[in-house]
């Protein structure tokens, strides 16, 4: 059986695998700049593999949560931003094989070279290993931002969770004003307030698009709206009437 080269050693380790085809983990690695024997139909199995062991670990996880939470948690989870933060992690970059081409403009740090990069493992260890094996691989790379995420708020947007911030206190709904318009028509920046009346907040937030420049506002005023909020002091001790004290006297 072909053994895993040295340099790959540490990569196993931090995978947490043993790999029977070490040829499936070179491929893994081998992005379609570097030769024809590429990662691309790797990628596209891991896709799905790790789509679904995802839907897995957060059906254990979370059994209080609807299906619709569930589907939001699971796009932020598998979103490219977020497969680029497991690959900095691993420190992929180190073991991608590229072209010269791609090598010399950045590809070992392009977030989306890298995300391919962790949807190509993780369809490697399914054909490599079988499901279970890549599932708890998967579970691995998610444990550590699992742990330290809100899933009522994860993959919200500012706008929703200005929204439900103000509703849970009974406060109107906030106003949106596109204020000013910038630019030439192709390249556009908006400028639009973000109103609270009851709360005295007014703030401005730019964006290329209104939607982007609601979203950057809403941020703003959600912030606001936390730091205004008066900190709650810890409920009083009950002061002992004279009948008491005099019991235990």
């Amino acid at each position: 059986m072909a053994e895993i080269r040295a340099d790959l050693t540490s990569l196993v380790l931090r995978l947490g695998v043993e790999f029977k085809t070490p040829a499936l983990l070179e491929q893994a690695l081998t992005h379609r700049s570097h030769g024809a024997r590429h990662n691309e139909r790797l990628e596209f199995l891991g896709d799905a593999v790790l789509n679904c062991a995802v839907a897995r670990l957060l059906y254990d996880k979370y059994p209080l949560l609807d299906e619709g939470d569930l589907s939001r948690i699971r796009a932020n989870l598998v979103r490219q931003q977020a497969l680029h933060e497991i690959a900095q992690r691993l420190e992929l970059g180190t073991f991608l094989r590229l072209g010269e081409g791609e090598r010399k403009s950045g590809g070992v740090r392009r977030p989306s070279i890298l995300a391919d990069t962790v949807e190509a493992l993780t369809g490697a260890v399914f054909l490599d290993a079988g499901f279970d094996a890549a599932a708890q691989m998967v579970a691995r790379f998610y444990q550590p931002i699992l742990d330290s995420v809100d899933p009522n708020t994860l993959g919200k947007d500012a706008k929703t969770l200005l929204q439900e911030y103000l509703q849970g206190r009974h406060i109107s709904l906030p106003v949106y004003s596109v204020i000013a318009t910038r630019g030439a028509a192709h390249s556009q920046e908006f400028e639009v307030e973000c109103a609270v009346p009851k709360l005295n907040i007014q703030v401005n937030g730019s964006g290329g698009s209104r939607r982007a420049a609601e979203q950057v506002a809403a941020s703003l005023a959600l912030e606001a709206a936390i730091a205004a909020e008066p900190v709650r002091a810890p409920p009083a001790k009950p002061k002992k009437t004279k009948k008491a004290l005099d019991v235990q006297a």
